[in-house]
């Protein structure tokens, strides 16, 4: 799929909300009271063809560009965020793998999680630093035709759900290399599940390597230049955390309108109190100006990845502190039926939260902007 014009994205939204509110929406509440993948709501955008929209067609997939991918996460977070994370982490996890990999690799990995067959996940984040990847332990030491690698990798999405991990790994004093294990290979296990605050249905855990063993074959292109890879496919997941981020925003925007139309005080409905329509007024802005800025950090992405850097850690600070902002509000005017489960808003000021947390704090995207900022 190449860029399309504008009717043809809206279009595509109109088809995406349709999936999601179908094939998404009706499994939400019972993924996160469970807190069991969301498989029913994958498979459901698998049969669709969504699952491998941000994947090659030379490799299974529809080659979606990222504005599309974005667009997709959105409407789908929008209804429910594990599954727009579960369908975006495939595409960003096997990003490095795609854009520096050999193309037998690739063929070897890809198509099956194109399909839907298959899920992937990505280990960067250590016990001893989540945003400081230069400083990551885990090693990974050639020996023959295989590499070896050792340490621990913390709250990696997808634990023990998926089948395929890339892995960065530290190959020498100041270089990093990039490696897919796959999870019957030898020497690799899982911590306990987290018990989490927020998309609980995403299994999160640890991922231990102990003397794992791969095929010299699964490392990425040069296994000195890892970080530097790591670095461009950053870029691109960032927008894609600011669209599971901005589709919660819209989701609880949406559930606040209906709840305050119907809601009946004092001999009328809510949504005509002044300070009601006062609320829903700034919430509809905040959407609307962190959507304008994502989509304009995709426009610069997509024309180039390293210029598109700063305005990534912009929307995706934005996206998700509007989300924090939007759900918390959309409780709030819910009254005390906002903070019961049987409201979906209470699950996604929940989900929210790790939005200003993952891919990078929001402490941290602010130090990327200001650089950019202060640059000479």
């Amino acid at each position: 799929m190449q860029a399309m014009d504008k009717q043809a994205y809206e279009s595509f939204r109109d088809t995406m909300r349709r999936l999601a509110v179908n094939k998404v929406a009706p499994h939400a509440a019972e993924v996160d009271r469970t807190k069991q993948p969301p498989v029913k709501s994958h498979a459901g955008l698998s049969e669709a063809g969504i699952v491998g929209l941000g994947f090659p067609e030379e490799f299974g997939g529809q080659s979606g560009d990222l504005l599309s991918q974005v667009i997709a996460v959105e409407e789908t977070a929008r209804v429910c965020a594990t599954t727009g994370l579960t369908l975006m982490t495939g595409w960003a996890a096997l990003d490095p793998l795609i854009r520096f990999g050999a193309k037998e690799l690739i063929g070897q990995i890809v198509p099956s999680v194109a399909e839907g067959k298959t899920i992937a996940g990505w280990c960067l984040t250590e016990p001893q630093g989540g945003s400081d990847l230069p400083a990551l332990k885990t090693r990974a030491v050639r020996e023959g035709d295989e590499w070896v690698i050792n340490g621990t990798k913390r709250f990696i999405t997808n634990a023990s759900w998926a089948e395929w991990y890339l892995v960065l790994a530290r190959t020498g004093e100041k270089a990093y290399g990039i490696f897919m294990v796959h999870r019957n290979d030898p020497g690799l296990s899982f911590g306990k599940l987290e018990s989490k605050m927020g998309l609980r249905g995403s299994p999160t855990a640890d991922v231990i390597f102990e003397n794992c063993r791969i095929p010299a074959s699964r490392a990425i292109g040069d296994t000195t230049k890892g970080y530097e890879y790591m670095t461009v496919s950053l870029t691109i997941s960032r927008p894609l955390i600011g669209a599971q981020a901005l589709g919660i925003a819209q989701g609880a925007l949406d559930e606040a309108v209906l709840y305050t139309r119907d809601r009946k005080q004092f001999g009328q409905s809510v949504s005509r109190f002044q300070m009601v329509r006062g609320m829903i007024a700034e919430m509809a802005v905040k959407v609307e100006a962190s959507r304008s800025l994502l989509y304009r950090a995709v426009e610069a992405i997509e024309e180039n990845p390293t210029n598109g850097r700063t305005l990534a850690s912009m929307a995706k600070m934005l996206c998700s502190d509007t989300a924090m902002q939007v759900a918390t509000d959309a409780v709030q005017l819910h009254g005390g039926y906002g903070y019961l489960e049987d409201y979906p808003v209470e699950r996604m000021m929940r989900d929210a939260k790790i939005t200003q947390i993952y891919e990078g704090t929001n402490q941290i995207q602010r130090l990327i902007i200001a650089k950019s900022v202060y640059a000479d």
